[in-house]
């Protein structure tokens, strides 16, 4: 029979800790098995996404979503056996050889499943981090988190927009506000260096897409409660449909997934005085653009708000927006 481990947890989040537990525990078994809990009080990251970071760290594990699972660890009796009723109705026909944690409650789940009991850093030398502390300080703490992991913590919000709509002032300007940082826009700055003839072929509008998501993790590891992103691949495609009368098919799945990438999508007004610079295509342009960007929200159920009016203004929505705003 093949060694087959398990392991067990919230996950609130995801961290080295756990990550060096999991490449203990491969060294050692031929199969592993992660049970994630719900995590209510802990963290606004939904079960599903945390369950993600897993999945993506190592794709050879078996992650079991337990939306159903005990909140709190006992370790009073009943509490003790509850928990093991649940953990071996949830194994099914799965023969566990080997239990690893590095908390006391490792003795009796072990026990339960007549597995071996697999202690790892207990004392935590190796990683000296908990969930708990980093939950305390996020920020501080984020070396001990992946870039996807602490992206993830983050409130994202994207500005989207036609050209000279203000967007790249205003992420700027967010940034500053809320002492964090933001992405600029990276198609700018690729169409300097690769535009021939003012354009740019749908290939390369895929390579924009995909570097600017690159480097939104890179960015964003900086960043400190709020991040604040200046266009994303929705606008990509509609540059792709505008110019070309399509998009790749890789780029259309860019755009499909921005729809949950970020936690609030502000629309930024066309009501500012156009500004025309090298890399745009006149104010008949901006009104195309903006009116397309506005239906492919509106088509896509995303949910956005439009911000007008100067800069200060733009501000103070901003900040009424994001004072109420919910995530999940």
């Amino acid at each position: 029979m093949k060694s087959h481990g398990l392991f067990l947890g919230k996950f609130a989040p995801f961290h080295r800790g756990h990550e060096f537990m999991i490449n203990e525990a491969l060294k050692t078994v031929e199969h592993l098995t992660v049970l994630i809990y719900e995590a209510p009080g802990l963290t606004d990251v939904p079960l599903k996404r945390r369950a993600s970071w897993i999945r993506e760290f190592n794709s050879k594990i078996e992650v079991i979503e337990c939306d159903d699972g005990p909140t709190f660890v006992s370790y009073e009796t009943e509490g003790m056996h509850q928990h093991e009723r649940f953990v071996i109705s949830k194994l099914g026909e799965r023969k566990i050889s080997h239990f690893f944690s590095s908390e006391p409650y490792g003795k009796h789940m072990s026990t339960a499943l007549g597995a071996k009991d697999m202690r790892i850093d207990e004392r935590r030398s190796n990683v000296p981090i908990s969930s708990t502390k980093i939950r305390e300080d996020l920020y501080a703490h984020r070396s001990f988190l992946s870039p996807r992991v602490y992206f993830d913590h983050l409130t994202k919000v994207v500005l989207l927009g036609a050209p000279s709509t203000g967007k790249s002032t205003l992420a700027e300007k967010l940034a500053e506000h809320y002492k964090t940082t933001y992405m600029p826009e990276y198609g700018r700055e690729y169409w300097e260096k690769n535009n021939v003839q003012r354009r740019l072929t749908p290939e390369q509008l895929l390579e924009i897409a995909i570097t600017h998501r690159e480097r939104e993790l890179t960015m964003a590891y900086e960043a400190s409660q709020y991040f604040f992103v200046d266009t994303n691949a929705i606008t990509t495609k509609i540059f792709s449909h505008y110019y070309h009368g399509d998009s790749l098919p890789g780029l259309h799945e860019l755009s499909n997934e921005a729809k949950d990438r970020y936690d609030c999508v502000i629309l930024c007004g066309d009501d500012i005085p156009y500004d025309d610079t090298a890399d745009r295509s006149g104010e008949g342009n901006r009104v195309d653009f903006q009116r397309t960007t506005t239906e492919e929200l509106k088509e896509m159920r995303i949910k956005y708000h439009e911000v007008n009016g100067s800069i200060e203004h733009r501000i103070a929505q901003v900040s009424r927006i994001l004072e109420t705003l919910t995530k999940g």
